[in-house]
């Protein structure tokens, strides 16, 4: 008996101290993760708080010219054109993307499966570079044949920011939509509902919250998303008249002149431009948090 417990001691001390151990590498990584978006907040907020206040923010946020050689820092074109765009992502990606994971998860036969599952993980794993070629020599000949111009245009590019954001939000709903217990399927079947009606009325809302947080970084990547949209989207500084019409997004404004971009407010204001697109994705990511809230 005592030797027996004297053995379960060493047991529990080591298991005790394995996991004290553990809590402490998961809260560094935790904080480790925190102090990163705290630094990254500081640094962008910092270096555009100067420009912001010598261009003034009302300037800023919506002058509509963006011309730095002639001391012209309006971003609100590049406002603009980053909303439609990724509105036009959202509509595209959206409806298909969830629905895409409704079939993958209630109606697509095994083998079927097998070959579905590796194409959508095959476009996640794509590079932008090469979603951005495709646009270039397949989409932006075809929009130019139907609806003329240049065929380089937000509606382009959102179309394409739809395709993109597909592997996110089918793989985040299809994961959601399976963690449904079998039983609000079953039960709704067994209330005399068709099969269709027991995935859409039952198993469906009750996947919202998973689905809605692959909707979240669907357009999370269809935000920040640069090399594609700069490649398709027409580059044009102006305010659009149309979604037919070229435009450039806050991320492409960034990429495009930053390379060249002297020391001074030309630099400074384009790292304005990226904590007004910084403070742009927390509003939609609050918006939808409060969608949730008030769904739930």
């Amino acid at each position: 008996m005592t030797a027996t417990t004297t053995k379960a001691k060493p047991q529990m001390t080591k298991q005790r101290f394995t996991d004290i151990f553990m809590r402490v590498i998961f809260t560094l990584c935790a904080c480790v993760s925190i102090l990163a978006v705290v630094f990254i907040c500081i640094y962008i907020f910092a270096g555009g708080f100067p420009a912001i206040r010598e261009i003034g923010i009302f300037d800023f946020l919506f002058g509509m010219k963006w011309k730095p050689s002639s001391g012209y820092f309006g971003i609100f074109p590049m406002i603009v054109g980053s909303i439609v765009v990724t509105g036009i992502a959202i509509i595209v990606g959206v409806p298909i993307g969830i629905l895409c994971s409704v079939f993958m998860a209630y109606y697509c036969p095994a083998w079927l499966y097998r070959f579905i599952k590796p194409a959508v993980n095959l476009l996640a794993g794509i590079p932008s570079i090469v979603y951005g070629y495709f646009g270039l020599m397949a989409m932006v000949p075809a929009m130019k044949d139907i609806f003329g111009g240049s065929g380089k245009s937000m509606l382009t590019a959102g179309i394409l920011l739809g395709i993109m954001i597909l592997p996110t939000i089918i793989g985040v709903s299809e994961t959601s939509l399976r963690a449904v217990p079998k039983s609000y399927y079953e039960g709704s079947l067994a209330l005399g509902a068709t099969h269709e009606r027991s995935v859409f009325f039952a198993s469906l809302p009750a996947a919202k919250s998973g689905i809605l947080a692959g909707v979240i970084l669907g357009v999370g990547r269809a935000i920040g998303e640069t090399m594609a949209v700069a490649m398709i989207a027409g580059n044009q500084a102006r305010l659009p008249e149309s979604i037919t019409d070229g435009i450039r997004t806050l991320t492409s404004n960034i990429v495009i002149e930053m390379g060249y971009a002297a020391e001074g407010i030309h630099r400074d204001s384009l790292i304005a431009t990226a904590a007004v697109l910084f403070v742009f994705i927390l509003i939609i990511n609050l918006c939808f948090s409060v969608l949730k809230r008030r769904k739930d």
